[in-house]
C-alpha cells in the first residue's frame, strides 16, 4: 500500500543520520581508486546561499555519490574563503566586527548545504580566518620571497577610493572594483608583489595539459597576452634620457613618425619642457579620471599633449615628437609606443587629428599610392616600401623576422617576448587579511618572520576601518607594529599590509587533503595520494584571477619538491547562473545602466531595488530576466523551496531544467514539475515494495516475463545512460531517462490502491532495487528512505551502482527487404521501434541499393512495417 510521502520528516531523519554515522568521510587509508571533486571557495556572505547558489553545489554532490557507489574513494570537503575584501565590506555595512561575524555567516551556508544534502566531508572543513590555516599562507610567503618571486616595490597600483585599497589588475573589471564597482583610480605606492610573470610561459603552455573548456583556456592565454617581438630604444635629442619600446612590428620602424608615452610614464616629467609643462598636467589629471574602458575604447576621439621633446628615431635618425595620450596604457610593454600612423588605426586618427606626417612603409598593389590618398590605416600586407635595404620584401613573419636579426646586428635593439600578465599585486592595506610576514630593519632591510615565528598573528581591534591613507589600520597599532629585527635584534617594524583573498585560496584545496596537520601545509603522502583535483566547479569569472593564481603557487611547490603534479585542477566545470523575472526601469537622462555585482550589464535597464518598488508606477516597470541577488531582492531560498517541496526536488529541479553550464529561468511551474516526478516515483515504490525479494537476481532469468520484455529492456538502457551521461556531467538528459522510465514502468505496472498482484515478482523487484539506486544521486533522502524499506542495511552512498546487461539492453532486430521500382536489391537489419524516417534513410544509404539509384529520381519511399522499403522512381 502506497505510503505518504512525508518528504520533511524523512529528509531530517537522513541528514541527522549521515552527520552521527559520517558517511562522507573519506579515508586516507583506502585502497579504492580516488575520486577529488570540488568546487570553489565560497566566501560566506550575510545573505546566505540562494537556490542559484546550489547549480553548482547539487549536481556536484550527485556526481560525487555516484562515484562513491561506482566504488571509489571520494574526496569531497567543503570550507570558507573568510578572509579578503568580501567579509570586512560586509562587516563594515553591518556594523560588525568580522571576527564575530564571519563564523555565524559560516555556519549559515554549512546548515544550507546540509538542508540541501550535499555529502560533504565536514571533518575536513577549514576556515582561511583561523590562525591554523592562514600560519601557511604566511609560509608559501615567505618561500616565494626566499626564491626571488615575492618582492616590494613602489608602483602606480589600481587604488579603490570606497574600499581604501588596492587591487590587482585582475581585481578590475571595466576600470571599476570587482567588489564594490566604484571607479578605480592610479595612486604610486610601495606595495608586495608575486613575480607571476617569472611563470608565464608555462602557465600558457600547461593549459594544454587541461580537460577545460577552450573558451576558459583563451580567457587565461589572453590575460598572459605573449606576444614576440623586438625591444627597441629610442634617445632622447640632447639629452642622456632613453625611451624603451616593445614592438610586435619591427618591420615599420621606418615608419614611425612620433612616439606616444602612458600618461603615468615614470619619463613623463623627465620629457616635459617648461613650456609644455601647464598642458602636460592637465592632461595627466584629466586622464586620472577616466576608466580603463574608457581609455581603450577605439570609437573616442584621440586626445593628447605634446612634451616639448624629440626622440630619435634609431632606424633612419629622424627626430620625432613625443606626445602622452590615454590610449597608451602602461598595464602593457613599456608603457610607451612608437607611432606609426600609416599602419595602425589609433595611431592614425591622432595623426590625423594633431598634423603629424603619415608614412607608408609597405604597400599593395591596387591601394593607396601614398598617405595623401589614405582615408585609414592599412595594417599588413603588400611590399616593403620606404624601409631602405627592406625595400621589395614581402610584408610577412620572414621579413620581421629579418628586422628583428638586422636590428639585434647592429645593436639598435633585440628580440623580446613580451606579456600583457603583470606580477600578482598581493598587497592590501585592510584589517581582514593574513598578515604579510615581513620586517623592515633599519640596520639588515627586509627580513623574513623566521619560521618557528609563525603565524604572525592578525590582532584583535576595536577600529578595522580603512584608513585611507594608505596605511593598514594596523600600523597603529604599536604593540603590533614595533618589533626586534630577527637577524640584528635592533629595533625595527613589522610590515602593516595584508595579503588580498586570493592568496588564502591559491593552496586550500592542498589543505583539505590533511586539515590538521600543524607540522606541514599538507604531508606528502597525503598530496600524493588525493591530488590534483580530479574535477573543479565553479564560475568562470575566476578565469583570470583564482584560477591562475592557483596554477602559479603549484608550479612553485612543485619546483621546490612539495608537490609531484604542476596542475592543481584537471578538469574544470562553469556552472550557468539561475535567473529570476525581476522588475526594472528604463534609465533616465544621463543615467548609465547597470547591474549591481560586476555581471553583464543589461542595455536600458536599471533594477528597481525592494525597496523602491512600493509605489512606482506598474505600468513603468520593465521585467526581465536577472541573476538572482540579494542586492535585486529577487531571491529564492533554498530553506523556503524546502519547505514546500522537499530539498530532492529542489535538487531535481536543479539538474533537470539545463545543462550545468547554461543558464536556468526560475519558475514555479518547474519546481512543481518535480515535485510531481519525485511524488511519483515515491508511490510506485511504496506500492510494489510488498513484492520485493531481495534474492530476486538468482531467480530473475527463470522468471518468464516475455510480455514485458520492454520494460526490463528499457531498465537496462537507462542503467547506461544514466552512467553515461553522469560520466559526462549531463546531469539533466540523466534525469529525463530516469522520467522516461517512470512513465514506461508504470504503464506496465500500474499504481492500484489494493496489494498489487504480479505475475512478475523478480522483475518488479529489480526494478524497485534499480530505480532506487538509480534516483539516489538525484534524491538522496528519498532513496536512503526507500533502500531501507526495501530491507538492506547501510546506505546507497555506499551501494553498488547498478550495471547494464548489454544483451538485455539490446533492442530487437528484424531483417527487411528492400526493393527498386519492385525488384529486390538487398536487405538490412533494423532496430525493430526504428521510425519510418530512419527506415527509408537507412534503406537508401544501404551501398546495394545505391548501386540502382545511379541515375535515378527517387519519387518516393514506401514503407511495408516490419516488412519491406520499396524505392519508387
Amino acid at each position: 500500500m502506497t505510503r505518504e510521502y512525508n518528504f520533511k520528516e524523512i529528509e531530517a531523519k537522513w541528514q541527522e543520520t549521515w552527520e552521527r554515522e559520517k558517511t562522507f568521510r573519506a579515508h586516507d587509508d583506502c585502497d579504492k581508486p580516488k575520486a577529488y571533486y570540488l568546487e570553489f571557495f565560497p566566501y560566506p556572505s550575510g545573505s546566505g546561499l540562494h537556490v542559484g547558489h546550489l547549480k553548482n553545489y547539487v549536481p556536484m554532490d550527485a556526481l560525487c555519490r555516484y562515484k562513491s557507489m561506482s566504488g571509489f574513494n571520494v574526496l569531497h570537503p567543503m570550507g570558507w574563503d573568510a578572509f579578503g575584501q568580501p567579509a570586512e565590506n560586509e562587516a563594515i555595512k553591518k556594523g560588525r566586527n568580522p571576527r564575530q561575524m564571519v563564523p555565524e555567516y559560516a555556519a549559515n551556508y554549512k546548515r544550507t548545504l546540509k538542508l540541501a544534502g550535499c555529502s560533504y566531508d565536514w571533518d575536513r572543513e577549514i576556515n582561511s580566518s583561523l590562525p591554523d590555516y592562514y600560519k601557511w599562507t604566511q609560509w608559501i610567503f615567505i618561500l616565494l620571497y626566499k626564491k626571488g618571486l615575492a618582492y616590494r616595490d613602489t608602483a602606480p597600483i589600481n587604488w579603490c577610493p570606497a574600499c581604501k585599497t588596492g587591487l590587482a589588475n585582475e581585481e578590475v573589471k571595466e576600470g571599476r572594483c570587482w567588489r564594490c564597482d566604484t571607479v578605480v583610480e592610479k595612486r604610486p605606492m610601495p606595495q608586495w608583489f608575486f613575480k607571476i610573470t617569472a611563470y608565464a610561459d608555462r602557465l600558457l603552455n600547461d593549459l594544454e595539459k587541461l580537460h577545460w573548456t577552450e573558451g576558459m583556456k583563451e580567457m587565461q592565454r589572453d590575460w598572459i597576452g605573449r606576444s614576440e617581438g623586438a625591444q627597441v630604444e629610442f634617445k632622447i635629442q640632447n639629452s642622456e634620457l632613453k625611451i624603451q619600446v616593445f614592438t610586435t612590428r619591427p618591420d615599420t620602424l621606418f615608419g614611425a613618425t612620433f612616439m606616444v608615452l602612458a600618461p603615468e610614464h615614470p619619463l613623463v616629467e623627465d620629457l616635459t619642457l617648461p613650456g609644455n609643462k601647464a598642458e602636460v598636467e592637465a592632461y595627466i589629471k584629466k586622464t586620472q579620471c577616466e576608466t580603463e574602458i574608457e581609455r581603450l575604447n577605439t570609437e573616442r576621439t584621440k586626445t593628447g599633449a605634446f612634451t616639448g621633446s624629440y626622440a630619435v628615431n634609431p632606424v633612419n635618425g629622424e627626430k620625432i615628437p613625443v606626445w602622452i595620450a590615454d590610449y597608451v596604457m602602461m598595464g602593457y610593454g613599456t608603457g610607451a609606443i612608437m607611432a606609426v600612423p600609416a599602419h595602425d588605426q589609433r595611431d592614425f586618427e591622432f595623426a590625423r587629428k594633431f598634423g603629424i606626417p603619415v608614412r607608408m612603409v609597405f604597400r599593395s598593389e591596387g591601394g593607396p599610392a601614398g598617405p595623401e590618398e589614405m582615408t585609414q590605416a592599412i595594417p599588413d600586407g603588400g611590399t616593403m616600401v620606404n624601409s631602405g635595404q627592406f625595400d621589395g620584401l614581402p610584408n610577412s613573419k620572414e621579413t620581421i623576422s629579418k628586422f628583428v636579426k638586422w636590428l639585434e646586428e647592429n645593436k639598435k635593439g633585440a628580440g623580446r617576448v613580451n606579456y600583457r600578465l603583470r606580477d600578482w599585486l598581493i598587497s592590501r592595506q585592510r584589517y581582514w587579511g593574513a598578515p604579510i610576514p615581513m620586517i623592515h630593519c633599519p640596520k639588515c632591510g627586509v627580513v623574513p618572520v623566521p619560521e618557528n615565528q609563525l603565524p604572525v598573528l592578525l590582532p584583535e581591534v576595536e577600529n578595522y576601518h580603512p584608513s585611507g591613507t594608505g596605511e593598514s589600520p594596523l600600523a597603529n597599532i604599536p604593540e603590533f607594529v614595533n618589533i626586534k629585527c630577527p637577524q640584528c635584534h635592533g629595533p625595527a617594524k613589522r610590515e602593516t599590509d595584508t595579503m588580498g583573498g586570493f592568496a588564502c585560496s591559491s593552496w586550500y584545496f592542498m589543505r583539505f587533503t590533511d586539515p590538521n596537520n600543524d607540522k606541514m601545509f599538507a604531508d606528502r603522502e597525503k598530496l600524493d595520494k588525493w591530488l590534483p583535483v580530479d574535477i573543479y566547479a565553479g564560475g568562470a569569472e575566476h578565469a583570470r584571477s583564482h584560477l591562475l593564481y592557483s596554477r602559479f603557487w603549484t608550479k612553485v611547490l612543485f619546483d621546490e619538491g612539495y608537490l609531484n603534479f604542476t596542475e592543481p585542477f584537471l578538469t574544470l566545470h562553469n556552472q550557468g547562473s539561475l535567473l529570476a523575472y525581476t522588475p526594472g526601469r528604463k534609465p533616465r537622462a544621463n543615467e548609465n545602466a547597470e547591474n549591481e555585482g560586476g555581471e553583464a550589464r543589461l542595455v536600458d535597464w536599471i533594477v528597481l531595488k525592494p525597496e523602491e518598488r512600493e509605489g512606482f508606477p506598474k505600468d513603468q516597470m520593465v521585467w526581465r530576466w536577472a541573476r538572482m541577488s540579494k542586492s535585486k531582492g529577487n531571491v529564492v531560498t533554498p530553506d523556503e523551496i524546502a519547505q514546500k517541496y522537499g530539498a530532492d526536488s529542489l535538487r531535481v529541479y536543479e539538474m533537470f531544467m539545463a545543462p550545468f553550464e547554461d543558464d536556468i529561468q526560475w519558475t514555479e511551474e518547474g519546481i512543481n514539475g518535480s515535485f510531481r516526478f519525485v511524488n511519483r516515483v515515491w508511490r510506485w515504490i511504496t506500492t510494489y515494495q510488498p513484492v520485493y525479494q531481495a534474492d530476486w537476481a538468482a531467480k530473475i532469468e527463470q522468471e518468464d516475463h516475455l510480455a514485458v520484455r520492454s520494460v526490463r529492456r528499457k531498465l537496462h538502457q537507462t542503467i547506461k545512460k544514466v552512467t553515461d551521461d553522469m560520466e559526462r556531467f549531463q546531469f539533466n538528459t540523466s534525469v529525463a531517462a530516469l522520467m522516461e522510465l517512470t512513465n514506461e514502468v508504470q504503464d506496465a505496472f500500474p499504481v492500484k490502491e489494493d496489494m498489487p498482484a504480479t505475475d512478475h515478482p523478480c522483475l518488479v523487484s529489480e526494478i524497485l532495487e534499480t530505480m532506487t539506486l538509480l534516483m539516489a544521486p538525484f534524491t538522496p533522502h528519498m532513496s536512503e528512505e526507500l533502500w531501507q524499506m526495501l530491507g538492506h542495511k547501510g546506505t546507497t552512498y555506499k551501494a553498488q551502482w547498478p550495471k547494464s546487461d548489454p544483451q538485455v539492453a539490446a533492442n530487437e532486430e528484424i531483417t527487411l527487404v528492400v526493393q527498386v521500382n519492385g525488384k529486390l536489391r538487398d536487405r538490412i537489419t533494423v532496430p525493430a521501434d526504428i521510425s519510418d524516417e530512419e527506415l527509408k534513410k537507412t534503406a537508401l544509404n544501404s551501398e546495394q541499393v545505391k548501386k540502382y539509384l545511379v541515375g535515378v529520381n527517387v519519387k518516393k519511399v514506401v514503407v511495408v512495417p516490419k516488412k519491406l522499403v520499396n524505392i519508387v522512381g
